[in-house]
């Protein structure tokens, strides 16, 4: 119905009473500018004054003093073993990872959920007490870990266990990346390329990977930051041994109990700096392939 004279529709005491609907994220101005707020200023005081800070103490006495103590065999070892650990922790974790995704998205079977808690586990259990449960295993006063040092392959207070508490406290991070997007995608490709009588590995190469690669490269990114960056575990199963065991985090500590405040400053902004350009790397691979990784999503 038209009211003639305004040559507009009449609405109903219902339609009248009737909210306008609006956009969930179409709020006023101030609601947004307070959310925003908020956020640049968590992020400022949580991220980047700490870090502020870090690189400034690292220079409070010039860049030569800083450049200094990252060259001292002490800070150098302790590089070159971090920078060992991520090669060898973040490889195997990505082929553990990819082969617990496919397991639990291509296949049914009892205690798929089992399993997925399992992958779930070192999220929860502390990384100090994983540390302690390595030692525990491969102690010298265990029978396990005492085989092994009579046979000269000590695991604890080596480098081994350092691998393996790595292992252990980044291994759902590549996982967890692929889980989802492998879920999302399901079986479909991968079926048609095997009733076309492409082999398994093919299917892999030219069917799966491609569709996984930037959830691979997040969990992989992921598991590199948290490789270099951690401690608990690994103090537990490093021994400390100045020199020999003892990684990035676990000098940074050190040298700072000891007042060490440029070395230790200086060490922990080489640490910053590596994360940083993990996350350059990441964003520098996102802007160049941009619409590769918004047709993946989309599909």
């Amino acid at each position: 119905m038209y009211d003639s004279t305004l040559n507009e529709p009449l609405l109903s005491p219902a339609e009248h009473a009737a909210p306008k609907w609006r956009p969930v994220t179409d709020e006023s101005p101030l609601t947004k500018l307070v959310l925003i707020a908020i956020a640049l200023g968590g992020l400022a005081v949580l991220v980047l004054a700490p870090l502020a800070v870090v690189f400034a103490e690292a220079l409070a006495k010039g860049a030569a003093a800083a450049v200094t103590s990252l060259t001292k065999p002490e800070a150098w070892s302790a590089i070159k073993l971090t920078l060992i650990v991520a090669a060898v922790s973040v490889p195997v974790n990505a082929v553990f990872g990819i082969a617990a995704a496919w397991t639990i998205t291509k296949f049914d079977f009892r205690g798929k959920a089992f399993l997925i808690t399992l992958i779930d586990l070192p999220f929860s259990v502390s990384p100090v007490v994983a540390g302690l449960a390595l030692v525990l295993l491969f102690g010298a006063n265990s029978v396990l870990g005492g085989w092994l040092v009579a046979s000269g392959f000590p695991i604890v207070f080596a480098l081994p266990g350092i691998v393996l508490a790595s292992v252990f406290v980044t291994f759902p991070f590549v996982a967890r990346e692929l889980i989802p997007v492998m879920i999302e995608q399901g079986r479909t490709e991968e079926e048609a390329a095997l009733t076309l009588g492409a082999s398994g590995w093919r299917v892999f190469l030219t069917v799966t990977l491609p569709n996984i690669k930037w959830a691979l490269l997040y969990g992989v990114l992921l598991c590199n930051a948290r490789a270099m960056g951690e401690f608990g575990a690994v103090a537990v199963v490093s021994g400390k041994i100045r020199g020999q065991t003892a990684t990035m985090p676990i000098t940074i500590e050190m040298l700072y109990n000891e007042y060490l405040s440029v070395a230790a400053f200086s060490l922990a902004a080489l640490l910053a700096a590596l994360a940083l350009l993990t996350l350059a790397l990441k964003t520098m691979l996102e802007w160049r392939h941009a619409d590769q990784l918004a047709a993946t999503r989309r599909h």
